[in-house]
């Protein structure tokens, strides 16, 4: 198979963007970004991370709690600064439960480590998540290599040409419904 051609069609798939965050070895908060996180369990509360052998963050990881930032639409400036390109103003960080959380993401869920598995050229690590918290802000997006933001599907037709536009419908709401009765 080949690499490019695999990384093309992986990228295809639209995703959030997260920095996982965690203490360094000399006590410091460090971040990576990572498009690959996935909700694996309601019960037990687990959520997983998929991280480059390579990279500072997984031997940093080994044994540790973590958090995942899932950064906001407006902080392409922090996901390219755990990317390896530091910005002119470092991001702001903030105590967590269990680790250090980035300011200003739209949520951030706080993992103690539970289990890492063999993925060829990263590893797959899952935690139980003790805590989240979570904001109206809107997340960022990775899609085919580039950031994109959530927007409404272009149809040509505002919500208010629907009969169920909830302004202009055929009913508002304040409208009342009656169950019928059961024969």
């Amino acid at each position: 198979m080949d690499a490019r051609e695999l990384r093309n069609a992986f990228g295809q798939f639209a995703t959030g963007v997260t920095v996982v965050t965690c203490v360094s070895d000399d006590g410091g908060p460090h971040g990576a970004t990572v498009n690959a996180f996935t909700a694996v369990s309601l019960e037990p509360a687990l959520a997983q991370v998929t991280l480059n052998r390579t990279s500072k963050a997984c031997q940093y990881l080994t044994g540790k709690p973590f958090a995942i930032n899932v950064l906001a639409d407006d902080q392409l400036d922090v996901a390219w600064h755990f990317a390896g390109r530091p910005a002119d103003r470092a991001p702001g960080w903030v105590d967590g439960p269990l680790a250090p959380l980035l300011e200003g993401a739209a949520t951030t869920i706080s993992c103690r480590p539970w289990r890492t598995y063999d993925g060829g050229d990263h590893l797959i690590v899952i935690g139980e998540v003790t805590a989240v918290g979570i904001t109206a802000r809107e997340p960022l997006l990775f899609h085919g290599g580039r950031f994109g933001r959530l927007r409404p599907p272009e149809t040509g037709v505002h919500w208010s040409g629907s009969l169920d536009c909830p302004d202009h419908g055929w009913f508002n709401a304040s409208a009342v419904f009656t169950p019928l009765a059961l024969a």
